[in-house]
């Protein structure tokens, strides 16, 4: 199942995406609006409305985004690191997510904002010290997302907290799809249509089972909360007015555009 976030008339509700997302017919989608919240039991309504006529939000407001860093060998090599022994791990806040359409405002203090295509865990459930057996049990889904980074404040402070959590810098969306083997997924980056980045899952230096069971024996995860899964090689600038899209095969696509922070 694919279930968006959508705002119409003023009012925010979830709905399940129905229809083919092949390019081109998008226009035929439509929205089955849930009654209730997909972190617990819920009902399709039959009530739908065309996904062209709502507004798509990011499809879950997490209270923490924990990312991931140089989870693929090839990326780390490319800005001159190694793959680390324990996964790198830090923090997105809540306000640095942005949904499907939003803009990215390119920050004051920064001349060079990098893209970085990722696949994002979405949990569906309370959990802590997740065993590895479990691991699925915890897992909503997957959505696509950008870890918009300043790479120039990355490499001169030694904490990311600027670098990669100032407003807008954690797009997520188009919606999440509850029923994908995350296990070997394209993931491709484009700006103004010309291809960034082009990795595979299969490629991370460690899995999602491993992900989620080295966060949890450090801190609760709670519904609505997401992992970043790292970044495939090929980062590169963005500049204002560029349009950045990220694709997840058997997802969808999360495009965002740049503009000058007013």
């Amino acid at each position: 199942m694919r279930i968006a976030r959508f705002s119409i008339d003023g009012n925010v509700a979830f709905g399940a995406v129905e229809g083919s997302t092949a390019p081109g017919a998008e226009g035929e989608l439509v929205l089955d609006i849930i009654k209730g919240i997909p972190f617990a039991d819920f009902e399709l309504s039959g009530t739908k409305v065309p996904l062209n006529k709502v507004r798509l939000l990011p499809p879950v407001l997490p209270n923490k985004v924990v990312a991931i860093g140089r989870n693929y060998a090839e990326h780390a090599a490319e800005l001159g690191n190694e793959v680390p022994d324990a996964p790198i791990t830090f923090f997105k806040p809540s306000t640095s997510v942005v949904g499907p359409g939003d803009p990215i405002a390119y920050p004051s203090f920064s001349q060079d904002l990098h893209h970085e295509a990722e696949l994002a865990v979405v949990i569906g459930r309370m959990c802590r010290e997740v065993p590895r057996e479990r691991v699925k049990e915890v897992i909503l889904g997957y959505t696509c997302a950008n870890d918009v980074t300043a790479r120039d404040v990355q490499q001169r402070e030694k904490q990311w907290a600027r670098a990669k959590g100032f407003d807008s810098s954690c797009p997520l969306g188009p919606w999440i799809e509850t029923d994908l083997d995350p296990s070997d997924l394209t993931i491709q980056c484009t700006v103004n249509g010309e291809q960034r980045q082009l990795g595979r899952t299969s490629d991370m230096v460690r899995s999602i089972e491993d992900l989620i069971v080295h966060i949890t024996e450090a801190m609760t995860l709670l519904p609505g909360d997401v992992i970043l899964t790292g970044t495939p090689a090929g980062v590169g600038p963005l500049n204002v007015g560029d349009e950045v899209a990220v694709t997840i095969e058997g997802i969808g696509t999360l495009t965002n555009k740049v503009i000058k922070r007013g």
